[in-house]
């Protein structure tokens, strides 16, 4: 007897009061995309748990798959059986044999969610206890730390045993705090920061700025690729490619060479709040953090966010370079982050940048070109990219 069932769990949602149904609702949706590819699963929320349920040699496939869905916290392998003693008995002691020899001491913890069965929990876990002594030589019991737990959740017809949880990876469901727009290069940090708005439930679009013929179309595709990673975590994603060299001559043309980081960091954040606007976005998100760089001190942050009205979110600012290597390295966009294909921030980077830049300098830098037009024809000549997901078309999915 095997696994045939998986239990999810989920922290933050619990909390949600009225809302918690919607939330609930989103994580099955994003979970139901998530398993597309595999054939005969089906998905279903019931009595504040999510189920799925599949063919015994897709579990392993399909946890690795859940510890990409964001909102869960933890999910358990399960045999599901009809809520009678003697199969839950069987049950119990198949799944407890499975563990062998890596198992001497266990625990039963039963939970009756369905008042009617018959069996209290206290007395059930005395009663399993009790038969698997009997069944299996040489396990004891330890209710301090056993090396197996065994779940019984027992909730009307049928019952769930299980033992061993694995990690989720936590946060909320992709889409239900809104649309963001991420200023995705091809460095290390945007990729990160990217993937930790995913983690606090936004639908994510991202904008590039390319720089061609001074950055490559290798630089191009490598931006490409990274958004492909990102949509494992959020499902399609919207990637607007940025024509920004006529910007970057103009700023090179009219500005002191220790602004135009400054100034070129304006430009794009003025150009990706009109892509917000336009795709109904209601913040920016950058992979800036604190310090980090000459054009991420407070003072270059204030100077920057002066031009525009919508929040511009960093989840990246608290972190040291090791903390974002080793996410990147977690979620697998580091090796292409490091490719050597320069963006438009190193292939311009002046020989010495004003950590300390003054709005009003920056602004009558601007005044010698023209911002406003500069800003519309860029977002006109944009590409719109569209990537989802890569699937298995071989498979196909089922629900009730």
């Amino acid at each position: 007897m095997k696994s045939n069932t998986i239990l999810l769990r989920y922290g933050e949602l619990a909390l949600k009061g009225k809302n918690k149904a919607a939330f609930e609702d989103r994580l099955v949706q994003n979970i139901r995309r998530q398993l597309e590819p595999f054939k005969g699963v089906s998905v279903f929320k019931s009595q504040g748990r999510i189920y799925v349920e599949s063919q015994e040699s897709l579990v392993d496939e399909i946890i690795e798959e859940l510890a990409n869905v964001f909102g869960l916290v933890a999910f358990s392998p399960a045999i599901r059986v009809h809520s009678t003693i003697e199969e839950i008995e069987q049950a119990a002691l198949a799944y407890t044999q499975q563990q062998l020899p890596e198992i001497r001491t266990f625990k039963v913890i039963s939970k009756r969610a369905d008042k009617r069965f018959p069996i209290r929990s206290q007395e059930m876990n005395r009663r399993l206890g009790g038969f698997l002594l009997d069944h299996i030589q040489d396990l004891h019991v330890d209710v301090h730390q056993p090396d197996l737990p065994l779940h019984v959740e027992i909730r009307g017809k049928y019952t769930y045993i299980y033992g061993k949880d694995y990690a989720g990876p936590g946060g909320l469901p992709v889409g239900v705090s809104g649309r963001v727009m991420l200023l995705l290069s091809g460095g290390i940090d945007s990729p990160v920061a990217g993937y930790l708005a995913l983690k606090r439930g936004v639908e994510l679009h991202a904008v590039h700025f390319h720089s061609y013929p001074f950055t490559s179309e290798r630089a191009k595709q490598k931006v490409i690729d990274l958004a492909q990673i990102l949509t494992r975590y959020g499902g399609s994603i919207r990637l607007h490619v940025v024509p920004f060299t006529e910007i970057q001559t103009e700023i090179n043309k009219h500005c002191y060479e220790s602004y135009s980081i400054t100034i070129m960091r304006r430009m794009m954040l003025r150009i990706a709040q009109e892509l917000a606007k336009e795709n109904k976005a209601l913040a920016l998100v950058t992979g800036e953090s604190l310090g980090q760089v000459a054009s991420q001190t407070l003072e270059s942050m204030n100077a920057i966010n002066e031009v525009v009205q919508i929040p511009v979110l960093r989840p990246l600012v608290g972190m040291d370079k090791h903390e974002i290597v080793d996410i990147s390295k977690k979620i697998g966009t580091y090796e292409t982050s490091i490719l050597p294909y320069e963006d438009c921030c190193t292939v311009f980077l002046p020989k010495a940048p004003k950590t300390k830049p003054d709005k009003d300098v920056a602004a009558r830098q601007e005044a010698r070109f023209d911002v406003e037009k500069l800003v519309q024809e860029a977002v006109l000549g944009t590409e719109v990219i569209d990537l989802s997901p890569e699937r298995d078309l071989d498979h196909e999915l089922s629900f009730f």
